[in-house]
């Protein structure tokens, strides 16, 4: 089917999201709590379009409304600007000095938020990225804990997670950089837990936990070298090249 996505006509397929869409013709809807390794959730409102249906109009998360039918699309109307300014407004309350939030507000021309006593130290949105990508990985290491303003990420009792296996999986979808990440040789620290890193047998780069590594290798009940993804896929390219002759 074909949609009309800020008068440009898109291709679409039965469900696939607004978002997909518009990221596959190029067309750019700002997002914070999406990450293409996981399903939308439509946390932060961020990416809210307009879309017309004959006479009638709504707002939707474009990253999870699914398409069922041709639809015309504004991503970028002076009521979605009011919106988005509003959103970034009450996220730099929440988090005055994250570089991603100091973009979107520089990029939306806001001043600083100064109604608000913050944190200055605090750099999570609330997005719901990290513990979704730790559940996925079937570790449940980190979860939200506490409520209203004192919401927030926490391994349990705020003690170093015994089943965290320093996949780094939570730092890396997080958008604001709130979770760090520390590799010191062949160490791995983060939630306050440190852990061994294994060396790729190709390159020598430290690159995963030791526990992460069985912990795979259990998950799918095979052997498995302990090759980084960079090798890994230099391997796979050397393999077609040989194959193809490209």
């Amino acid at each position: 089917m074909q949609i009309i996505i800020d008068k440009v006509k898109c291709e679409a397929k039965l469900g696939e999201t607004l978002l997909t869409i518009a990221r596959r013709n190029n067309i750019h809807i700002p997002t914070l709590c999406h990450s293409d390794a996981l399903a939308g959730q439509g946390n932060c409102r961020m990416c809210m379009v307009e879309v017309s249906e004959g006479k009638t109009k709504k707002m939707v998360a474009s990253c999870i409304y699914p398409v069922t039918k041709s639809i015309e699309v504004i991503t970028n109307s002076e009521t979605l600007t009011k919106m988005r300014k509003t959103l970034v407004m009450l996220l730099s309350a929440r988090v005055p000095h994250n570089n991603t939030i100091l973009k979107l507000r520089q990029e939306y021309n806001l001043p600083p938020v100064t109604r608000f006593k913050s944190d200055d130290e605090e750099e999570c949105i609330l997005c719901g990225l990290c513990t979704r990508a730790c559940d996925e990985m079937g570790i449940s290491a980190i979860s939200t804990v506490n409520r209203g303003i004192n919401k927030k990420v926490s391994t349990p009792f705020e003690e170093p997670s015994t089943v965290c296996i320093g996949c780094g999986a939570c730092a890396h979808v997080c958008p604001t950089g709130a979770i760090k990440i520390e590799d010191i040789g062949e160490e791995r620290i983060i939630w306050e837990k440190s852990f061994e890193l294994l060396r790729c047998s190709n390159c020598g780069k430290p690159f995963i936990t030791r526990v992460g590594f069985e912990y795979i290798k259990n998950k799918i009940n095979t052997e498995i070298e302990t090759v980084c993804e960079n090798c890994r896929k230099d391997a796979i390219t050397k393999k077609l090249r040989d194959i193809y002759g490209f």
